[in-house]
């Protein structure tokens, strides 16, 4: 990314050869420019980043000492490799994830705006205590990603706000905090119960599906084992912690492993398995299985993301295959579900040489591998 007085060398993350897809967009340049136009950030002024998807933003203005606030530990890992790859300082920009807020007060702020409005409005709550009556937000996103509401959200929640024009598909919203805005009460968690598993899942903001249990885990769930075995069990992206804690219900003496790349969602599941009384497992944000131990689990469910950021891309889905692959025991098995055209079996059969189908919809297939 070229920049006035240099070239940033960014990559995204997780790393793959010859990667087709760059590591910012034309909102992270706008964000950029317009710092530099209007030399909205001198010395010593304190600057927060949200949701910056692979350290863009963090590394070009890694001299002020940044604060970064998001929910990916993918993009943590991103940040640091990039800064690293960029000759900063250990510890040049301070990571906050998603799960906790930031401490102290920012004279400025910079929004990636998110693709889950139920996250933006939740992160601009949680703002509003970190900012003072000069405070300025900057908030940016591809135009064909931003809807209206999200402008809206900004206004209501932060203060008055102005959009600039657009420039290669971005558009910047310009916000003056107003500490005497009117703030109304957060709306009511979302909540839902599995009748069949006697649990009731509570979502955080930043959790997929959280208004209810979507159509594939639904399909997956009915075909979870039932054994007295005391099995090792991951779930992989785990989100709310539906596939851990119903396959708990069923499997009491398993163990399981609660993992996703969100902060949000790993906490969410943490939550969750206290409220059913199935806490003491592992709960952790992490690159999916990466450093867990070579056939160290019996059993993996999983289901996978078929997009990172905005991108539609099977890269993270291949990744959680592969490792699956190489954590799991002799005989251990991966069960996965996914929509059809996504052609997860042609990959599996790759990985594993032993897939089977076993259960479908009209949309859906439930995958299993043996290793």
């Amino acid at each position: 990314m070229l920049r006035p007085d240099r070239e940033l060398r960014l990559q995204r993350f997780p790393l793959r050869h010859d990667e087709p897809l760059q590591a910012w967009d034309a909102a992270d340049e706008y964000l950029l420019n317009h710092l530099d136009e209007t030399a909205a950030l001198t010395t010593g002024m304190s600057l927060l980043i949200v949701n910056d998807a692979f350290g863009a933003l963090g590394v070009a203005l890694q001299e002020q000492a940044p604060v970064s606030w998001g929910d990916s530990h993918l993009a943590r890992l991103a940040l640091e490799h990039n800064l690293e790859r960029n000759g900063a300082v250990a510890g040049a920009v301070g990571f906050v994830p998603g799960d906790q807020a930031p401490s102290g007060s920012f004279d400025l702020v910079l929004i990636k705006i998110p693709k889950s409005l139920a996250w933006l409005e939740d992160l601009l709550r949680r703002l509003r205590p970190h900012l003072h009556a000069e405070s300025q937000v900057v908030a940016g996103g591809m135009i064909k990603h931003t809807p209206v509401r999200a402008y809206r959200l900004l206004e209501r929640l932060v203060g008055p706000t102005t959009t600039s024009l657009g420039w290669k598909k971005a558009r910047l919203a310009f916000s003056k905090f107003d500490p005497a805005l009117d703030i109304l009460p957060a709306p009511d968690s979302s909540t839902y119960r599995l009748e069949e598993f006697d649990l009731e899942l509570n979502n955080r903001p930043n959790i997929f599906a959280r208004e209810g249990l979507d159509i594939g885990t639904r399909l997956l769930l009915a075909h979870l084992p039932q054994t007295d075995w005391p099995l090792r069990v991951a779930d992989l992206g785990c989100g709310n912690g539906a596939l851990g804690l119903a396959v708990l219900r069923r499997c009491p003496a398993a163990s399981v492993l609660f993992v996703d790349e969100s902060y949000q969602a790993v906490t969410c599941a943490r939550e969750n398995a206290e409220a059913a009384g199935l806490d003491g497992h592992e709960f952790l944000a992490a690159d999916g299985l990466r450093e867990r131990e070579q056939g160290s689990l019996d059993l993996i469910l999983c289901n996978p993301p078929f997009h990172q950021a905005q991108a539609v891309d099977d890269l993270v889905a291949w990744r959680m295959f592969e490792q699956s692959r190489r954590t799991l025991m002799p005989g251990g098995e991966l069960l996965v579900v996914g929509n059809r055209h996504l052609g997860y079996h042609i990959k599996l059969q790759r990985l594993f040489g032993n897939v089977d189908v076993v259960g479908s919809d009209r949309k859906f297939v439930v995958l299993r591998a043996r290793r």
